[in-house]
């Protein structure tokens, strides 16, 4: 239960960090703090649900498209986000090709950089943290 836990609050946290750094970065490109949450939930939702998908289609049917489903999953997972809520505009062209790019760079970057600055215990992933001495028990769960 723990593991699931820390792979929901990676998958949320990096998801938050691409949007608010393409939204720092590409001019058209705006997020409303009314609606943050949701786009950010509809958008790691949707991009969970479509990177195998996106994966599985390329390597069935275009491998040399393989390399580019991350970015094609991130693309749609925008355009949902963007559809299906009040949090997130893109306008032009430009900006949706730049967004993509960006969100992609930085949900990967901040979905390797999380579990480093997160706690571990011994729920996620079986080991104790640099805190807990060793000998010791976890708190029972």
């Amino acid at each position: 239960m723990a593991r699931l836990a820390l792979r929901t609050l990676i998958l949320l946290g990096s998801a938050a960090i691409g949007l608010l750094v393409a939204a720092a970065v590409v001019p058209d490109m705006t997020l409303r703090a009314s609606g943050f949450v949701v786009a950010v939930v509809v958008f790691a939702l949707a991009q969970s649900l479509l990177t195998p998908l996106v994966t599985r289609l390329s390597t069935r049917y275009a491998p040399a498209f393989l390399g580019g489903a991350g970015l094609v999953s991130t693309f749609l997972a925008l355009v949902l986000a963007s559809v299906l809520t009040d949090g997130l505009r893109i306008v032009g062209a430009g900006a949706w090709a730049l967004a993509t790019l960006v969100v992609w760079a930085a949900t990967a970057l901040a979905a390797v950089a999380l579990p480093l600055v997160l706690p571990r215990g011994r729920g996620a992933g079986g080991r104790r943290s640099a805190t807990t001495p060793a000998g010791t028990e976890a708190e029972p769960r």
